[in-house]
Formats: C-alpha cells, sequence, structure tokens
C-alpha cells in the first residue's frame, strides 16, 4: 500500500494557523508560542506544514477561542 500524502492539506491548515496569529498582532512565531506556553519547535512544525498533532491544533484553536468547525470553514 502506497503511503498518502497530505501536503497539501497541511499546508491549508498551516497558512490559517499562521493568519491567526498574525491576526491577533504576532509578528513572530516564537513570541506568540513562548507568550502562550506552547513549545516553540512544535509551534514553527504546525506553520511549516509539517507532521502535527490534533491535540496541538486545538490547543492553538483555544487561544484563539476558535472551535474546530469555525478554523476549518472555508479551508
Amino acid at each position: 500500500m502506497q503511503k498518502a500524502d497530505y501536503t497539501k492539506e497541511r499546508e491549508l491548515i498551516a497558512n490559517r494557523v499562521k493568519e491567526l496569529r498574525i491576526q491577533s498582532g504576532y509578528t513572530s512565531y516564537e513570541t506568540f508560542a513562548i507568550e502562550n506556553g506552547l513549545p516553540r519547535k512544535n509551534y514553527w512544525r504546525i506553520e511549516k506544514g509539517e507532521n502535527f498533532t490534533i491535540n496541538t491544533l486545538i490547543r492553538i484553536l483555544k487561544i484563539h477561542n476558535l472551535s474546530l468547525e469555525e478554523f476549518f470553514k472555508g479551508i
């Protein structure tokens, strides 16, 4: 069985997370991560479209007061 490639989907999620950070007034992913108690490397991974956990995504959405439905709308 061939391994599935979800690069495009991860990129869409990454762009949305980055957009939320910038809308919140953070120009630096590092500052956002530190000020919100997130490991910088984990946060960097999600903004770069690397593999990440659902828990990390949910934690970021809670920081932004968004539901999964609101986050994925329009993606």
